[in-house]
């Protein structure tokens, strides 16, 4: 195999296949070769353009992540050991190593400074990808970029860039984010999984209305996406309406009676006369109780508006039959 000879003697290198199996190794080396031979590089390396439709990330996301892989040589050839060391810090080092190699992937420019202009680039290219321009399903809008402004201004960008009248975002600012977000956290920690195997971060929860209008409807797909990423990935295959008060009338009772009839946790979304969204997660079925039930599953989500997420409501969890 191409560059066998420098990587049995990388430190990094011997370093970093000590993260895995001998069997995940092996597996290793038959994805480098299986890649290498479709590069048509005599076995040595992987190209940029082949490794970019095997894992799915195209665009400035894509050239940022190949360029971290190959330890920014520029020399567009991705070894095996350069593979190797990659998946070991991005997939089994410490918390702090993979939150490090995040935050210099969101700097798609590679200029060492994460811009507002570097997020949206990534936020843009991660909601293309999670929702295809063909996607046709209710909920979901021919434009991503309410949501992207969204997800932006719930960022924090405190460092001070010398010569710039714009701050950037520190890597305090970005593991802040990271927490307020994470189906974007979870998309960003799973892009050298294969793009075919149910990668986290990646699944949507399909909205099942029956026949109610899906222009009624609040709970737009990127948000239930975005919501999704407190929940295990069982949790997010389909989410049923049980009440809409434009299609159920404005009764309490019809209310309870709807969503007491589900078994499962249910989503709670409200939007109120402001036009303020927001809403709450409950981890087990409605009944009728004299005091507080529940468990540390079950919280409040924030409030959208205007362009903003209201984080002060924000709890831990969440989960799904759908109630709007």
């Amino acid at each position: 195999m191409g560059n066998s000879e420098s990587a049995s003697t990388d430190p990094r290198f011997i370093s970093a296949t000590r993260s895995f199996t001998h069997k995940k190794l092996e597996d290793l080396k038959t994805l480098f070769t299986s890649l290498a031979f479709q590069s048509q590089s005599n076995g040595e390396f992987i190209s940029p353009s082949v490794f970019q439709t095997y894992f799915g990330i195209h665009g400035q996301l894509g050239e940022r992540m190949f360029d971290l892989v190959t330890q920014k040589r520029k020399d567009q050839k991705l070894t095996f050991q350069d593979l190797v060391i990659a998946k070991a810090i991005y997939e089994k080092g410490t918390k702090e190593e993979i939150e490090e190699f995040i935050y210099q992937l969101l700097d798609v420019t590679g200029d060492d400074i994460l811009s507002r202009s570097d997020l949206k680039i990534a936020l843009v290219a991660i909601l293309d990808t999670v929702f295809p321009p063909n996607d046709s399903e209710p909920g979901i809008s021919s434009s991503h970029e309410d949501i992207v402004d969204v997800f932006l201004n719930a960022g924090t960008f405190s460092k001070k860039v010398e010569g710039s009248a714009e701050n950037c975002m520190s890597f305090e600012d970005f593991k802040s984010w990271c927490s307020l977000l994470p189906s974007v956290r979870k998309f960003l920690g799973s892009l050298l999984m294969p793009h075919d195997l149910g990668r986290p971060g990646y699944q949507v929860p399909r909205l099942v209305l029956g026949n109610t209008d899906p222009n009624f409807i609040i709970l737009r797909r990127e948000y239930a996406w975005h919501i999704g990423g407190l929940l295990p990935q069982l949790e997010l295959e389909e989410w049923n309406l049980l009440y809409h008060s434009s299609v159920h009338g404005l009764s309490f009772n019809t209310f309870l009676g709807n969503i007491s009839a589900g078994e499962g946790p249910t989503v709670l979304i409200i939007k109120d006369k402001t036009g303020h969204v927001y809403g709450g997660y409950a981890s087990q079925p409605w009944e009728k109780h004299s005091d507080f039930y529940g468990n540390l599953k079950c919280f409040l989500f924030p409030a959208v508006s205007k362009g903003h997420l209201y984080f002060d409501l924000l709890g831990q969890t969440v989960t799904c039959n759908g109630v709007q």
